[in-house]
């Protein structure tokens, strides 16, 4: 979709970004706080002190149950690193931050927060941008097809930035953005 573009126009205008794929990533490297949970729910996955990418994302995509696991592990540590980020920003008295959460209507997190922003792009750009890191076409279309539709998101969602246009016109929306929420 581009989220992570755009949560980077936040951070280079000074908004705090909590970046929960960031989390999530430390939390499954080599020695993350994850990969014991993770090790036992998924024997195999973890070598060493390693994580299979691929073969955790190969059970989890074909398996709801096990998909739902995982997620039961992650989204609990995702949530206490984000109340420390939180935490912190109240105490630093920060007006504003992002927060950069795959998932957020998935898993209900709208409710934590004031404004619902949501990151759109065309089917094809999202599949274009995917591929580019390596993943095959059948596998991307598994992994969108899990998510929530596109639609749906943007319905839920307070505010809509596209970024299937330009960089240029995705910039000028979250300019417009920060200026309607954090500076009027």
């Amino acid at each position: 979709m581009g989220k992570s573009t755009v949560a980077s126009m936040f951070r280079r205008r000074g908004v705090p970004v909590f970046d929960a794929d960031a989390v999530v990533r430390r939390l499954q490297a080599p020695g993350g706080a994850a990969l014991p949970a993770i090790a036992a729910a998924f024997p195999g996955v973890v070598r060493g002190d390693v994580l299979d990418r691929a073969a955790l994302r190969a059970v989890v995509l074909a398996d709801g149950a096990a998909r739902r696991r995982l997620e039961a592990i992650m989204h609990r540590m995702v949530r206490r690193a984000e109340g420390r980020f939180l935490a912190q920003a109240r105490r630093r008295r920060v007006r504003a931050v992002v927060l950069d959460i795959p998932l957020l209507f998935e898993t209900g997190g709208e409710r934590r927060v004031d404004v619902a922003v949501t990151v759109s792009a065309p089917r094809s750009v999202q599949v274009a941008r995917v591929r580019r890191r390596g993943l095959a076409k059948a596998e991307i279309a598994r992994i969108i097809g899990l998510q929530m539709p596109d639609a749906e998101k943007r319905r839920r969602a307070e505010v809509v930035i596209f970024t299937g246009l330009s960089r240029g016109a995705t910039v000028r929306a979250v300019q417009r953005f920060i200026a309607r929420q954090f500076i009027a």
